[in-house]
């Protein structure tokens, strides 16, 4: 299915407002993302790899409350903090992401809890990759494209 049909697709747009301020919307709830005002941005919203941390940070915590409650842990809350770092030789990418469990929990459910966030579907997309195809959403663009393959 196309992003543009699917109804759950989220669109991202700039706004206009500053250098790289953007929209993004995703089943009705609208949000900006920006760059830091240190990179020419207004600083108006997370960054993209900020929006990555959160992305991981959110299937995490998810993730362990549904376990938690499907075998009847006492998990009350959970907090993950996520930091994103790239290694300026290797460019190598690594997310640390530190997480804080809270409740009556036995040992052996807080390492079961552990062992469950590193199986979150967002966990295994970052560690797996993912295939991104991108297309030309509109005419112009795609006629350029089949002009450029052509010759």
């Amino acid at each position: 299915m196309s992003p543009v049909a699917d109804p759950h697709a989220v669109v991202v747009e700039d706004t206009g407002e500053g250098a790289y301020q953007v929209e993004v919307r995703a089943d009705g709830i609208r949000f900006l993302a920006d760059e830091p005002a240190a990179s020419g941005g207004l600083g108006s919203g997370p960054a993209p790899y900020q929006l990555l941390g959160a992305a991981l940070g959110a299937c995490t915590v998810i993730t362990l409350k549904l376990y938690a409650e499907r075998k009847g842990m006492a998990l009350d809350r959970v907090r993950a903090t996520v930091r994103h770092e790239r290694d300026p030789r290797t460019r190598a990418e690594t997310f640390h992401r530190e997480i804080r469990l809270g409740g009556d929990l036995s040992d052996s459910e807080r390492a079961k809890l552990m062992e469950i966030a590193e199986r979150c579907p967002v966990h295994n997309t970052l560690s797996t990759g993912a295939k991104i195809e991108t297309l030309a959403a509109d005419d112009r663009t795609q006629a350029a494209i089949l002009a450029l393959q052509a010759a």
